[in-house]
């Protein structure tokens, strides 16, 4: 199909697909999240509403918006994250604060945050920065990684406030395909973290 981009005048095509490497906590973790989420909302008079329970995610890495589905970054990203999924044993994530990100003036990011306990975490998008610039895909490998869980967003700024801890163990990369605009995850493949040695 052309684009409206091949025709003079008209602007690039509006992206409508993104594409990310992220880790999703099990079903009834997602939940405890949702919980969670609800109840800071209500304890601190914010308006925005909690993302839905089965879009809670770590993401790892963004790999783009597209006017449509690219297939090479569908494949070389599948190479990164196999590699780095083969390199690295399941590991346990631990979020136990709840802060919003005050880089935007509205709609800002409510997440939730840990320290200490996500160093499995941060080595492991280490190895998968490797494996991405392997598979020509270092340009998404930036560096300043923020690991954080989106709740929801709100105009209202949230300073940094202690959680009862939420941890699940991590045993698997997932590729998704984000259709922006539509609030909908279609998730593309998986690959379980297996590490060395492991049959």
């Amino acid at each position: 199909m052309v684009g409206q981009s091949s025709f003079p005048g008209f602007e690039e095509a509006k992206p409508t697909d993104r594409l990310f490497l992220a880790l999703f906590p099990p079903p009834d973790v997602a939940l405890e999240i949702a919980e969670l989420a609800a109840r800071i909302r209500d304890s601190h008079a914010l308006r925005g509403r909690p993302l839905e329970a089965v879009r809670f995610h770590i993401t790892l890495n963004h790999l783009g918006d597209y006017a449509g589905l690219p297939p090479d970054v569908v494949r070389q990203a599948g190479v990164a994250a196999a590699e780095a999924a083969a390199a690295t044993h399941p590991f346990t994530v631990t979020f136990d604060r709840a802060e919003s990100f005050a880089s935007m003036p509205r709609n800002r990011p409510l997440v939730l945050r840990g320290e200490e306990s996500l160093s499995a975490l941060m080595a492991f998008h280490r190895t998968l920065g490797v494996a991405l610039k392997k598979a020509n895909l270092g340009h998404w490998a930036k560096p300043g990684y923020t690991p954080h869980v989106t709740l929801l967003y709100d105009d209202k700024l949230l300073g940094a406030t202690p959680v009862p801890p939420v941890a699940w163990t991590a045993g698997e990369v997932v590729l998704v395909h984000s259709l922006l605009g539509a609030t909908r995850h279609v998730h593309l493949a998986r690959w379980p973290l297996s590490g060395p040695g492991s049959h």
